[in-house]
């Protein structure tokens, strides 16, 4: 009787699996590598700002501008912070760029420039 329990369990924990529901050697190489990245990257912060300096080689200095709410006065205040971000691209200075949270690349540099929104005026 006991017997026949056990192998009532074990037929029940291999069918309570789904058969849609595919296991990583069942998947493509190059699909079980997207599955992985997606599921173990989180969200990058992305943000979109101005080039205000690109005098090193592969880095712009991008000042982002936001607009904050003032906890007493209630009225808007602009806040502006510079991020070093490296640029593959050739941004020049007054070109709108997006960048995007990555790695660090050097001791100050954390951003990655992923596109040039808009040339700047010449």
């Amino acid at each position: 009787m006991a017997e026949e329990n056990q192998a009532e369990t074990n037929t029940a924990i291999g069918s309570d699996v789904p058969d849609n529901m595919l296991s990583q050697s069942d998947v493509p190489d190059n699909k079980a590598s997207a599955i992985a990245t997606k599921a173990a990257r989180a969200h990058r912060s992305q943000k979109v700002g101005a080039v205000v300096s690109d005098k090193m080689q592969k880095t712009v200095v991008v000042r982002v501008d936001r607009l904050v709410r003032h906890t007493k006065y209630r009225r808007y205040v602009r806040r502006t912070s510079k991020f070093m971000a490296h640029d593959e691209l050739g941004a020049t200075i007054g070109d709108k760029v997006r960048i995007v949270e990555t790695r660090p690349m050097s001791a100050r540099k954390r951003w990655r420039v992923i596109e040039i929104v808009q040339k700047a005026a010449k």
